[in-house]
């Protein structure tokens, strides 16, 4: 089975970040970048179904040199082999038509077709949700979103997709596309020998040009609001203290 993942290098979301003052925009110079977490959920589910039947796993990102980095790491924990694109994009839109005419190129130079195409359910920096179904869109291929498990069957997968009301089992036809979500496993962890091996793989460069213009333009940047601080309630007994909560509400008009 040939699959393709798709990752983004994101800044590590376990660090705060906080505006430029003078450019009004995200300070991400000291932030270390990371691969994006749902990425690596897909990267997990992709490897572990290339272990159950075979294959190879591709990753692409679209990005600078400094996204070689987060392919080798992907490297080092289950693809075969990656590639990097240098085209610049700014939206959902011209990233999901960058990535289709990724995938045609990709295939042209390695001579082979994708049987599935892997994505997280949307970035932890922008968490719009809507590449992995617009790339779908633009490949004209069948798309499960939100996926925790996945296997194949004659012709296709049987991807089991979670909701809010429990979870869906849903057949599809390959190729396809599929968007993860946290599965009920983690990523596994690089060794020091995977790491080694990775660091000797080439990473493709890519170019594509003509990809579609972008169809959001950003007018403002801002911090979200800092949480007031609370109340903390101390009276002597319980009651007191549900009495005085309830008039404070009261008096909020919250109530």
């Amino acid at each position: 089975m040939e699959i393709l993942v798709c990752i983004k290098q994101v800044p590590d979301d376990s660090v705060e970040v906080r505006m430029n003052p003078t450019t009004n925009t995200p300070d991400l110079e000291k932030i270390t970048p990371v691969v994006n977490a749902f990425d690596t959920y897909a990267l997990e589910m992709a490897t572990q179904l290339k272990e159950a039947v075979g294959g190879t796993i591709t990753v692409v990102s679209i990005g600078t040199d400094k996204a070689k980095d987060a392919i080798k790491n992907c490297l080092a924990v289950g693809a075969s082999n990656g590639f990097v694109v240098k085209d610049v994009v700014t939206d959902t839109i011209s990233t999901a038509d960058a990535l289709a005419k990724t995938v045609a190129k990709i295939e042209e130079v390695q001579g082979v077709k994708f049987d599935v195409i892997f994505c997280g359910k949307e970035t932890t920096d922008c968490a719009s949700g809507q590449v992995g179904a617009m790339l779908a869109e633009n490949l004209g291929m069948p798309v499960v979103t939100n996926l925790i498990d996945i296997e194949t069957i004659d012709g296709g997968i049987s991807a089991k997709q979670e909701t809010e009301e429990g979870y869906n089992v849903i057949e599809a036809a390959t190729p396809c596309v599929v968007t993860v979500t946290k599965p009920a496993y983690d990523p596994r962890y690089p060794t020091i020998k995977s790491k080694m091996a990775a660091r000797k793989i080439p990473i493709g460069e890519l170019e594509i040009g003509g990809i579609a213009a972008p169809a959001v333009t950003v007018l403002a940047n801002a911090e979200p609001p800092k949480k007031a601080a609370g109340v903390k309630i101390q009276e002597e007994t319980i009651e007191e203290s549900i009495s005085m909560a309830l008039g404070m509400m009261k008096d909020a008009k919250v109530l």
